[in-house]
């Protein structure tokens, strides 16, 4: 195992789109290797704001020195067209060796480290759960700072934003980082907007996909081309103003590639965590993509030695179904499925967790 650093600079991102065949890698590496990446939040960069993050920061009370010069560099120099591009900035691609499609590479989040104590929350330009209702007073965007604050009960981290403008009085909130976009590389020419998931990954928006998690992303291009972006440091399934808390994370990846011959689930969009199944479905209808994540549920319940009747009758049961996202073109829906519940089960569970 090697372990390899990617920073996030002008020559490792791109911003708005995604890696597609015959993009040059920024990183090559052997399956089982380590990825420690710094990403970069496109929130407090993007042009609605100013494109000009110590302007943006310092205005709302970030000391100049707090900005990440990393985010200062890339909003300063790379081409980015909004009315054509999504706002992401990602990470990659990076080449694992060996990766063919029809392959699947799993990659576990081994930790996730804060890079700053400040990040955005923002609704803009009639896009959210409620398109027309808000942003209000006809505004075109509405952007909260919101922070990382220690409990003074606890010793805990924690987010905090304020309650309304002109007040003190704030809300307080558990942080549960992750990567909002983890994706691998489409066939083709094209260079797909950042905003829509789908079953290359993207901008999956899962919140269980935490530190500890696997996602199983079905390989379409040789290489792979992994890449990341989207991180945050909390979100509420759903993510209904349009973004969550964002802000910047280093993130420790493992990447571990499965041979076509050996996946066991096919066609199928899952992620799971120590404890939990996590099949994961998209479409432009919430209903279709919540049967997208029922029918992967069942495939992965069939693979572990039940038949499908009894895995739906389970599911009705005791299966958890959240919203994942209802603001990215595409909506989100995902499963959790107590692993234990199926201790007495024969199967493997899909692909199973490397390691």
């Amino acid at each position: 195992m090697t372990v390899h650093q990617l920073p996030s600079t002008p020559s490792t991102v791109r911003w708005g789109d995604l890696p597609c065949a015959g993009d040059r890698p920024v990183l090559e590496v052997d399956p089982g290797d380590v990825l420690v990446v710094d990403t970069v939040s496109h929130e407090g960069i993007l042009e609605d704001q100013g494109r000009d993050p110590v302007a943006f920061f310092t205005a709302r009370g970030v000391e100049a020195a707090a900005v990440l010069p990393d985010a200062v560099e890339i909003a300063r120099s790379v081409p980015h067209d909004p009315a054509v591009q999504g706002p992401h900035v990602v990470t990659g691609p990076v080449r694992v060796r060996g990766a063919r499609p029809g392959d699947v590479l799993s990659v576990t989040v081994e930790a996730l480290e804060l890079r700053a104590d400040h990040g955005v929350v923002s609704n803009r330009h009639g896009r959210g759960a409620l398109p027309g209702e808000y942003p209000r007073d006809g505004a075109a965007l509405f952007s909260v700072l919101a922070r990382v604050e220690t409990d003074p009960a606890t010793g805990a981290r924690r987010g905090s934003m304020p309650a309304a403008a002109g007040t003190d009085a704030r809300v307080r909130f558990p942080l549960r980082p992750f990567l909002g976009l983890v994706g691998v590389g489409t066939p083709g020419p094209e260079h797909l907007h950042s905003v829509p998931p789908g079953m290359h990954g993207g901008n999956l928006d899962v919140s269980a996909l935490g530190a500890g998690s696997t996602l199983h992303l079905p390989v379409q291009v040789d290489g792979a081309l992994l890449y990341v972006g989207d991180p945050h440091y909390a979100q509420g399934d759903g993510e209904v103003a349009l973004t969550a808390f964002e802000a910047p994370l280093r993130a420790r990846l493992r990447l571990d590639l499965v041979p076509a011959e050996a996946v066991r689930v096919r066609g199928a969009l899952w992620g799971e965590t120590p404890e939990l199944l996590v099949p994961i479905g998209v479409d432009a209808d919430l209903g279709e993509a919540v049967r997208a994540a029922v029918r992967t549920a069942i495939a992965l319940l069939v693979d572990r030695g039940m038949d499908p009747p009894h895995a739906l009758a389970y599911l009705s049961a005791a299966g958890d179904f959240a919203v994942s996202q209802v603001v990215d073109r595409l909506s989100g829906a995902h499963g959790l499925l107590r692993k234990a519940d199926l201790a007495e089960l024969s199967g493997p569970a899909g692909t199973r967790m490397p390691g």
